[in-house]
């Protein structure tokens, strides 16, 4: 069952910073180029070890993870991340080609959306309010 991101709160996480985890280099160009018309500062890398690396200088508030990297299963990224400082609080969402149940059982993702990504669902959710 997916946390239910839409819930009240008196403390609110804004979602600025967008992190796109995909070893398709243009879809990750081209989502990330869609998120900053949008309003978000965003950041690209195309494996779990690059995620990883940019996390330490600049952890987000969101991630989009492709939950087939070729050097790090999105779960386990998603665990990972996880543990980090300020992992706990982000908002991390599956971009997927298979059953999107199948994959947040795999890892603590908040959702998951189906390759190719609906963008209006996909932005809805980096809206929503989430609390801490």
């Amino acid at each position: 069952m997916l946390p239910d991101l839409s819930r009240p709160s008196s403390a609110v996480i804004p979602v600025r910073r967008v992190l796109v985890v995909d070893d398709h280099v243009d879809a990750a160009e081209l989502l990330g180029e869609w998120l900053l018309l949008e309003g978000f500062e965003v950041q690209c890398t195309h494996d779990g070890a690059q995620a990883l690396q940019c996390w330490a200088s600049w952890p987000a508030d969101a991630v989009l993870i492709d939950s087939r990297l070729p050097d790090l299963a999105g779960g386990e990224l998603a665990r990972r991340l996880r543990a980090l400082p300020g992992g706990a609080q982000a908002r991390l969402i599956a971009l997927s080609g298979d059953d999107p149940q199948e994959v947040v059982r795999t890892g603590p993702f908040d959702a998951c959306l189906a390759k190719p990504a609906d963008l209006a669902h996909l932005l809805d959710l980096l809206q929503r309010t989430r609390s801490p």
